[in-house]
């Protein structure tokens, strides 16, 4: 079903049903007004809704219009309805485990973008934050946590090179889902230069999202989850 709002937005009310994951609503260059319609709007047709790429502004007016909502301010992330109380009092229904990765503090934003999303869709998380090549050392406890919790995807967050995905699939039997992102000096390219060297890992058993596309890791890895639970 199509639930048309005025003249802006057409919502995707049965994605969940037909595609096996829910729409979320990118919030980057929607205006307050618009965006507080078709969040209302998207209510209507489900209990929860996912909000991404917000700013300062559009939060505040989410606060002020819904009662229950979560908000990850780091990751400019928001979950409105049913699941936001669920999350708050750490009452998730949960089909999986992942495991986040970032090489540095830096790639932590796109992190949590993921780490909310995961959270969303039911996943248990383990965040393993600035543990990247730089010192290689730091992969050792993290990665004894991820066999002993029997972890089922990984997702590696890096900028500047991007070694940090390749590494893990040379250490782990884990599905990794790597995430490039526009950390970096000069010929980072806003994140392209690591795009690219993630798309050239030579381990096998990674796939890559888009630059900086947190959001995007945490659906493919609650495929790969749900189709295993």
């Amino acid at each position: 079903m199509i639930r048309k709002v005025d003249d802006i937005a057409r919502l995707d009310c049965f994605r969940e049903f037909r595609a096996g994951k829910p729409e979320a609503i990118f919030a980057q260059g929607k205006s307050v007004d618009d965006l507080i319609k078709i969040v209302k709007a998207y209510l209507e047709c489900v209990d929860s809704v996912l909000i991404t790429r917000l700013n300062r502004e559009q939060i505040e007016a989410l606060r002020l219009n819904f009662k229950e909502i979560h908000v990850n301010e780091t990751g400019r992330i928001a979950i409105v309805g049913k699941k936001a109380k669920e999350i708050s009092e750490g009452k998730v229904k949960e089909i999986g485990k992942i495991a986040i990765f970032t090489a540095g503090t830096s790639d932590i934003p796109v992190a949590e973008e993921a780490y909310t999303t995961a959270r969303f869709l039911g996943l248990k998380v383990f965040k393993f934050y600035d543990v990247g090549i730089a010192c290689i050392y730091r992969l050792i406890e993290p990665l004894k946590k991820v066999k002993e919790e029997d972890v089922d995807v990984i997702i590696a967050i890096a900028g500047m090179e991007g070694a940090l995905p390749s590494i893990l699939a040379g250490l782990t039997d884990v599905p990794i889902v790597a995430v490039p992102t526009s950390v970096g000096y000069g010929v980072n390219l806003n994140g392209v230069t690591t795009l690219f060297s993630m798309l050239l890992s030579c381990p096998s058993g990674v796939a890559v999202v888009n630059i900086d596309n947190g959001f995007g890791a945490s659906v493919f890895a609650y495929l790969i989850v749900k189709r295993k639970a």
